[in-house]
């Protein structure tokens, strides 16, 4: 297999593949900055926190702050974590609203009790299912972060992990260290029959046992995955989409209006005029 094929974390460890050079050509892809703020928004969605009301959020592999920055726009308060000081001194370039922590998920969050409203994370967590050192067990690893971050979490939030599993093992290892740690969930994916849409999140809830949110995009259900949430036909008009873009079509304007009055914010009322083509002036 070819170099440009292989997983990053089959690469180098976190804190050695993003360097300097990587750390900023991460930060001005604006096709990866793009990425970053979708899953961000549907990350804070399925925290499903209360509406009209700043809360006290955790970003866990924040790097330079790409989905801190969403949080930010969203009025919610939040501190990074990351083991990368190059992501984290492009966060600080950048001078972004929340405040950041040099640190090793894998060694545990250093936060008291209680300290979180919520928690995201955003393509970091499938990094812990790598052993970089000899002393690196990850089924330990993954433990211990999972024990912190229930301890640092209010009782009744949530923590949503968008990853990128390698394999239906590495999703088992992580779900069961999660539910071993004091966890109850599982897994949400948006768009399963799509290659390209394709999104995990593991949705974590702290000290109560919640229903666990629907996947988007699809209308089977699939029984053989463990703790993996039944989909509905919600949002099915872009199940084949295959990743592109829908921005500014129909679908995408009453889609966001329908996400802004959930969050409690005033928008104008849907009329036959809603998101009409307009023919060019010449």
């Amino acid at each position: 297999m070819s170099s440009s094929c292989r997983r990053p974390e089959h690469m180098a460890p976190p804190e050695m593949f993003y360097n300097e050079e990587e750390a900023k050509k991460y930060s001005q892809n604006s096709r990866m900055i793009e990425i970053q703020s979708q899953m961000s928004e549907r990350a804070v969605e399925l925290l499903n926190l209360p509406e009209d009301q700043s809360c006290f959020l955790l970003d866990v592999g924040c790097g330079s702050g790409l989905s801190g920055d969403y949080l930010s726009e969203e009025g919610h308060c939040w501190v990074g974590v990351d083991i990368s000081t190059a992501m984290l001194d492009v966060a600080l370039d950048r001078e972004v609203e929340g405040d950041v922590v040099l640190g090793d998920m894998g060694e545990g969050m250093p936060f008291r009790p209680g300290t979180f409203d919520g928690c995201i994370s955003i393509s970091a967590l499938q990094w812990l299912c790598n052993a970089d050192k000899k002393t690196h067990s990850p089924p330990k690893r993954l433990y211990t972060f999972f024990s912190t971050l229930y301890s640092s979490l209010s009782r009744g939030a949530r923590a949503v992990f968008q990853l990128y599993p390698e394999n239906s093992e590495q999703l088992e290892l992580i779900t069961s260290q999660a539910m071993k740690a004091g966890f109850s969930g599982g897994m949400v994916v948006d768009y399963p029959n799509s290659t390209k849409a394709k999104k995990f999140f593991l949705c974590l809830f702290a000290g109560f046992s919640g229903t666990l949110p629907k996947g988007l995009g699809s209308e089977t259900v699939d029984r053989g995955v463990p703790n993996q949430v039944q989909f509905t036909g919600q949002r099915s008009r872009f199940k084949n989409m295959k990743g592109k873009s829908a921005k500014k079509g129909k679908d995408w304007i009453l889609e966001k209006k329908e996400r802004r009055r959930r969050q409690g914010r005033e928008v104008r009322a849907d009329t036959k005029y809603t998101a009409r083509q307009r023919r060019p002036h010449f």
